[in-house]
């Protein structure tokens, strides 16, 4: 039987969709993972947004807002959205350009990087780690926590490798939740400006956080803030090395970069496929999922749904409208979309000002990133000319 979580077709799973979204729009996985999966866009977004048929309860950590149902989620992502506001984010700018700009700074010179591991990876780790108040000699131990986290999709796969997911997920919980207590003791001692301080002070009806729930949304941070991110930047890159035209076409006009990531987001979704379970059974292209069963909403193939979107299998920077479901949908959309955005705009922008040339730096096929729902390369080698004059302004800035 096809199996959808090999590297060879985690790679490039798009001819993959293509195919059962004709031949099995509804397919059923078989143990350990036992699951359902839905691939066309109709049926993905109703999914994702009639939370009276699917609930978001799935088989996940049980203080993850993102798993919750009303009225839990509503007052949950209440009290985590006042402390995560537009002014909040606007304010991140100036501190994500001046990260970018150093992390590029430390590779120019030598002419090849490996933008996973020093550019798109920790960027956003540290946007993350400084709106927490996290102290940079603790950034190693936040990459450690988050490449466990992300493995946790591995428990669904069965065997040693799943309950070696689950027991590293579950040290890294209990590490977190003692270094939260103790970071939580001091912002309460002595508040500071960053986010986890307006997550302790939050409050709607007179309702707190409890540690427990901002331990679950730490979590949630630590991978949805920097992986989501990662993989943007690294999927744009591959995009736009693949189309040469759309690159030069890029440079030539830097205004159409937000399009351009939309595209990315679209062509390359960071997240394939998100977690549902039906309430009741419930009848999907002719076959009836039962209730309470796993239901893997495939937004990765819904991008590419030519009912939807014309030509969907090519890259092209221009799209517009791009009504992609790489955020999710209804209630459950993505509460960091506009910091994903920002981040990628400016490391983009960074990117292709600072330097000229890209290419791969190896033919060899890219590794995917360890976790069985994200889409983007582990490790992504390329080799570029650093124009010193841009770099020159770099350092006087």
């Amino acid at each position: 039987m096809l199996n959808l979580f090999a590297d060879e077709i985690r790679r490039n799973p798009f001819p993959v969709y293509d195919q059962l979204r004709i031949s099995s729009p509804v397919l059923r996985v078989p143990p350990p993972f036992d699951a359902w999966m839905v691939f066309d866009y109709e049926t993905v977004k109703w999914v994702l947004n009639d939370h009276e048929i699917f609930s978001s309860c799935v088989p996940a950590p049980r203080n993850w807002f993102l798993f919750f149902d009303p009225p839990r989620h509503t007052k949950m992502r209440g009290l985590i959205s006042r402390a995560f506001t537009p002014r909040v984010i606007a304010s991140l700018e100036v501190q994500i350009r001046e990260l970018s700009r150093e992390l590029l700074n430390q590779a120019a010179g030598r002419g090849e990087m490996d933008l996973a591991a020093e550019f798109s990876t920790p960027l956003p780790m540290m946007v993350i780690a400084r709106m927490l108040g996290i102290r940079p000699k603790d950034w190693p131990r936040y990459k450690l926590w988050s490449d466990a986290i992300l493995r946790l999709s591995y428990t669904r796969s069965g065997g040693e490798e799943a309950e070696r997911a689950l027991r590293d997920f579950n040290a890294v919980t209990t590490e977190m939740n003692l270094y939260l207590a103790d970071v939580i003791a001091q912002r309460r001692s002595n508040p500071q400006d960053n986010l986890l301080t307006r997550l302790i002070d939050s409050e709607v009806d007179g309702e707190r956080l409890s540690q427990d729930e901002i331990l679950g949304f730490f979590q949630l941070l630590v991978i949805g803030g920097q992986e989501t991110t990662s993989d943007l930047i690294n999927n744009a890159v591959l995009s736009l090395l693949e189309k040469p035209d759309q690159l030069a076409l890029l440079r030539a006009a830097p205004e159409l970069l937000p399009l351009a990531i939309e595209e990315v987001l679209r062509y390359r979704s960071p997240l394939q496929w998100t977690m549902r379970t039906p309430r009741r059974d419930v009848e999907l292209h002719g076959q009836v999922i039962p209730a309470g069963k796993l239901l893997l909403a495939v937004i990765g193939s819904a991008n590419r749904d030519p009912l939807q979107f014309r030509e969907p299998g090519r890259f092209h920077i221009t799209r517009d409208p791009n009504p992609h479901v790489a955020f999710g949908s209804g209630i459950h959309f993505c509460l960091g979309a506009a910091l994903l955005r920002l981040e990628a705009k400016i490391a983009l922008s960074d990117l292709l000002e600072r330097f000229r040339d890209l290419q791969l730096a190896t033919q060899e096929p890219w590794q995917p990133r360890q976790a069985l729902h994200v889409y983007g390369p582990a490790s992504l080698p390329i080799r570029f000319q650093a124009d010193r004059r841009v770099a020159a302004l770099s350092h006087a800035r």
